[in-house]
């Protein structure tokens, strides 16, 4: 048993401690054992197939508005991804959704260019797929997945050793759901929540309306069809939550959209 405690909790324990990344815009420390360099070559690999499977729109208005604001995004957001090839993707799909990947690879849907009224509105949600990449949520989705699997090997190894077979497959049961609830499903509604913030903060540094954060999911909310999942099972905050936690964030940022469209109109 301490040979295993040797061979596989510490070593990951100590790659956690190793791995600590500090998100550019909140502040917040948390561990990314993933390099930087895998995510991007992911992200490229990634979006490559996405190209080759699904409909890129060659219609100019919805192209140029894309890039448009892509483009304004990008330069708020500098070196907070250093390796970034900018590239902006429509795709033609009546889904309301966009994405980002690591390395500056941004696809929206020409689904949600309907319902984004406005290119602050569309600078809203670019921004908050955006930030996903500069918190490198994905990297340390993947590293917690790495630390609770190695909790997980830890308690049935001893459930095994002390209980028996069976005893260590119904460990291993319970333990996936209870993880999965209470700790998995919440950090992700966490990390959703933070680039709810990174959003409004890009957006509005490149000189766009943080208010239309509020306005968009208004409308996102009225648009979605079919059961909830109850909020404790989602990946995601409720879109009520959402919407209440935005109209608190939202004023932070309106001095730094209004500095931004100042200098703007000045040159």
């Amino acid at each position: 048993m301490k040979t295993f405690l040797c061979c596989v909790f510490i070593p990951a324990f100590l790659a956690l401690l190793a791995g600590c990344y500090t998100n550019p815009v909140t502040g917040r420390q948390y561990a990314v054992l993933v390099p930087v360099e895998t995510e991007r070559a992911l992200g490229e690999q990634s979006f490559s197939e996405v190209k080759r499977t699904e409909k890129v729109s060659t219609n100019p208005i919805l192209n140029a508005r894309v890039n448009t604001v892509g483009r304004r995004i990008a330069a708020a957001i500098g070196t907070d991804i250093p390796t970034a090839q900018w590239e902006f993707v429509v795709f033609e799909s009546k889904e309301l959704n966009a994405f980002a990947l690591p390395g500056g690879k941004v696809g929206v849907y020409s689904g949600l260019l309907d319902l984004a009224e406005s290119d602050s509105e569309l600078a809203i949600v670019m921004g908050h797929e955006i930030g996903h990449v500069v918190a490198r949520h994905g990297g340390k989705r993947m590293t917690e997945g790495i630390a609770t699997a190695a909790v997980g090997l830890v308690g049935a190894e001893v459930i095994d050793r002390k209980y028996g077979q069976n005893e260590r497959d119904t460990f291993l049961l319970a333990y996936g759901g209870i993880s999965t609830l209470g700790f998995v499903l919440p950090h992700s509604r966490n990390d959703e929540s933070e680039a709810d913030q990174m959003g409004l903060y890009y957006a509005a540094k490149a000189g766009y309306d943080p208010r239309a954060a509020i306005t968009f999911w208004q409308r996102m909310t009225a648009a979605k069809t079919g059961p909830k999942l109850p909020a404790i099972l989602s990946s995601h905050p409720s879109d009520e939550q959402r919407i209440a936690n935005l109209k608190v964030m939202v004023p932070n940022f309106i001095p730094l959209y209004e500095q931004a469209a100042k200098a703007r109109e000045a040159q």
